[in-house]
């Protein structure tokens, strides 16, 4: 019973983990350990290689249900139309080159932030106008905004 509880522990401090980090990994490694715990609890007397073999094996089947459910998944953002972002504009705050990123704000949240790390294919100082092209990840690809 004693590594149960150990077990319940590791669970839940992955998924407080996943909760700052928002990786989606730990989330599943959390899962395993409190089935781990659940598994303690029912079949008290198995050993602790045992334990850590379970968990290996249990840690390997959510991941790769992870991955598997993560392909099915369509790339959809909540309350967002595909594509609706492009074309917003924004003030760079931090220079942006072909050779290192900067940094974008914007008057109203974009994709729920108001400043992002911006990728362009040519310089931009700051204070320049930039039009969002492309979303990449956690960042933007961004060009700058011709008014006239």
């Amino acid at each position: 019973m004693q590594t149960g509880w150990w077990w319940c522990g590791l669970g839940l401090v992955l998924l407080c983990s996943e909760m700052l980090l928002g990786t989606l990994y730990l989330l599943w490694l959390g899962i395993a350990a409190l089935a781990m715990a659940a598994l303690t609890l029912v079949w008290p007397e198995m050993s602790l290689a045992l334990q850590a073999l379970n968990y290996a094996v249990l840690a390997a089947l959510a991941l790769t249900i992870m991955r598997k459910l993560e392909k099915r998944k369509p790339d959809l953002r909540v309350g967002q139309a595909q594509g609706e972002e492009i074309g917003r504009e924004g003030v760079v705050i931090e220079a942006i080159s072909p050779m290192q990123p900067g940094k974008i704000r914007f008057a109203q949240g974009v994709l729920g932030s108001r400043e992002w790390v911006a990728y362009a294919d040519t310089a931009m100082a700051v204070q320049q106008a930039a039009i969002i092209v492309a979303v990449e990840g956690n960042s933007l690809r961004v060009a700058p905004a011709h008014h006239g």
